[in-house]
């Protein structure tokens, strides 16, 4: 279970003061996925590394009580002096799994033939985006964190694997994703929410958050 109870957040810009959460409280239940829709610039990436405790909030209380991932294509735990190998083998032994298969799993799933011996820093955008994407799904979450805003491969053989994956582990854990085209919730969520302005109103359904979405982004009546 992952919960916010009144959750504020807000950045100085240099000229203002922007509101990403204003006393904000939802939860999510193990088994059921949601999504959050959002225009870009209100701040869904922020809300996401909130979720994984990258960010902390400035009032309330997050609770988890389940394991929770880092967003998907988040580089920020992979070390790039180290190779792919030796960062799989690294971050195995943080989350206390086998360092063998993680570094397997990657290794056949990113398919970086001799770069996976090579430091990350020396790796294209496109190639550290698989290998962070692998990670992700080599190791075990109660709940995967979606930020459309995280880079994504042009590999088809890597997206189709990947995507394979993935859809299989929809089907056993649970996704929270947050995006700006209702398009893309489809494909995760069962229910959804509404970010603008600092305020998150959350539905059961996500045709209930598309149908505010629309009236708030493009004035269509509901």
């Amino acid at each position: 279970m992952l919960e916010f109870e009144n959750v504020s957040k807000s950045f100085w810009t240099g000229t203002q003061r922007k509101v990403i959460l204003d006393r904000a409280s939802f939860r999510v239940e193990l088994g059921n996925s949601i999504g959050i829709l959002a225009p870009n610039g209100t701040g869904k990436t922020t809300l996401i590394k909130m979720i994984a405790g990258l960010e902390k909030p400035d009032e309330g209380e997050i609770r988890r009580g389940c394991k929770i991932s880092f967003p998907l294509g988040f580089m920020g735990g992979i070390i790039s002096k180290l190779s792919a190998m030796e960062n799989c083998r690294y971050i195995a032994r943080l989350y206390g799994l086998d360092p063998d298969y993680v570094e397997a799993f990657c290794r056949w799933l990113c398919d970086l033939k001799e770069y996976f011996e090579m430091p990350v820093a020396t790796y294209s955008s496109g190639m550290k985006g698989r290998f962070s994407f692998a990670l992700l799904l080599a190791l075990d979450f109660d709940i995967y964190l979606i930020d459309e805003g995280m880079p994504s491969s042009t590999d088809v053989e890597f997206n189709r694997k990947a995507g394979e994956i993935l859809k299989e582990r929809i089907e056993t854990t649970t996704i929270v994703i947050v995006s700006h085209q209702p398009a893309t919730l489809e494909k995760f969520a069962r229910s959804a929410g509404v970010l603008m302005n600092g305020q998150l109103t959350m539905f059961d359904t996500l045709e209930e958050a598309k149908q505010l979405y629309d009236y708030q982004t493009k004035g269509e009546k509901v």
